[in-house]
């Protein structure tokens, strides 16, 4: 198999069964008609009216995309693409904006997930499961550098991504400042401390933060949190994997809350 074989493959693979839509005008209607866009390209140099309509609706949405060569677009489709092609999400995201005064008001402890750079499909499904699970009421995620929501992941996840609110957001930043200011505590993953996970108190409002494997929770979301947290370990490897470790976490939420009744 020739190289540009194996990266059409690639392409294709990483969107399977993800409805793609190709075409400046097809774009723009798919957008208008509330399509949620999981990933969008755009072929870069691109210029004319029909495009800065189209850049325009994006920034207004706030919709992420990656300027890429015209290579890249003709290995996701060899049809007349026009420099853009966008998949739609199989989910609707949401706003955390809009979940968390509906928590207060059905008289629940907010548990929220904020899931800092995951970028494995898996991971990010497998998550999702444990989170569904142990009653989280939303997974943050950030607008780039996060793992595609796809069908893989869904399968993952056992179909919980249909269930959990996803909530994507520009800046992971001031979206924890935004859950501080609406009495939530943030909880860091890390190991960058000497306290335990078992020390924080979980039956108040949480917000647990997860980062990845490789660069683990940024630094910004590190020196604004209320708690850091580490998970004890007498192995000789050094770290879990983050599903793993995202549900030792969750369930120690859980066991507190059920000591509390």
């Amino acid at each position: 198999m020739n190289t540009n074989s194996f990266k059409r493959r690639r392409d294709n693979e990483s969107h399977e069964s993800n409805q793609m839509v190709f075409g400046i005008r097809a774009i723009i209607e798919a957008i208008k008609s509330g399509k949620e866009i999981e990933n969008l390209y755009l072929q870069r140099g691109l210029t004319g009216g029909i495009i800065l309509e189209l850049r325009a609706l994006i920034n207004d949405q706030e919709i992420g995309f990656q300027l890429v060569p015209v290579e890249k677009l003709n290995r996701l489709t060899p049809k007349n693409h026009q420099g853009a092609v966008a998949f739609i999400s199989p989910i609707s995201y949401d706003k955390i904006e809009n979940i968390i005064p509906s928590i207060y008001e059905k008289g629940e402890v907010p548990l929220i997930l904020i899931l800092d750079g995951i970028t494995d499909v898996r991971n990010f499904g497998a998550i999702a499961r444990t989170a569904e699970c142990a009653g989280v009421h939303a997974l943050i995620v950030p607008s780039k550098g996060s793992a595609q929501i796809n069908p893989d992941a869904i399968k993952t996840s056992a179909g919980a991504l249909y269930k959990i609110p996803v909530c994507r957001h520009d800046s992971l930043f001031k979206t924890a400042k935004f859950l501080q200011e609406s009495g939530l505590q943030l909880v860091a993953c890390t190991e960058k401390t000497n306290d335990y996970l078992y020390q924080p108190d979980y039956t108040v409002p949480t917000a647990i933060i997860m980062g990845s494997e490789e660069n683990g929770i940024s630094t910004e979301l590190i020196r604004i949190a209320d708690h850091l947290a580490k998970i004890p370990m007498y192995g000789e490897i050094e770290s879990l994997n983050v599903s793993v470790s995202a549900g030792i976490l969750l369930y120690e939420a859980v066991r507190q809350k059920i000591a509390l009744k």
